[in-house]
């Protein structure tokens, strides 16, 4: 493979709101990502957004059902259904967790271990919803594979 473009992950992910800036906000809060880049266009409307997390990328806009991507929705405009979670590595998955809680995030399961035995890893790991209805898993790797001899 090439390598990516300089400061892009091999892979990012949208997300849309009905109120991309408050989002915007509240993702930095609860969840601790940093603001890269912002677009506002009329109105204060985020027409562009990049939001990091170590290395990893989100971009985050606004929903606009005239806009290029009808189709986008956010899903507390579906009834809650979701076309993709979002899954992220912490280190400290307990702190984050008190961090999501304490700026509003729904949690839905409580931290909790999971051991898929010697030839894999365990992970603890939480799922909660924010303020739009996307499902976030956030996890720390507690143990690796055991190498094979």
């Amino acid at each position: 493979m090439k390598a990516t473009p300089t400061g892009w992950p091999r892979i990012s992910s949208s997300l849309y709101y009905a109120d991309a800036s408050t989002a915007i906000d509240w993702l930095c809060r609860a969840f601790g990502f940093e603001v890269r880049l912002k677009v506002e266009g009329d109105g204060g409307r985020i027409e562009h957004s990049e939001l990091t997390f170590g290395d990893g990328l989100i971009m985050v806009g606004d929903l606009n059902k005239i806009s290029k991507m009808p189709y986008v929705r956010c899903p507390n405009d579906i009834g809650g259904g979701n076309t993709q979670n979002m899954f992220v590595y912490v280190d400290d998955v307990e702190a984050h967790c008190q961090r999501a809680r304490g700026a509003g995030a729904t949690i839905v399961t409580e931290p909790k271990t999971s051991d898929y035995g010697d030839d894999y890893w365990s992970d603890r790991s939480y799922e909660c919803t924010d303020l739009g209805g996307h499902h976030w898993w956030f996890a720390e790797r507690l143990r690796t594979a055991t190498p094979k001899a």
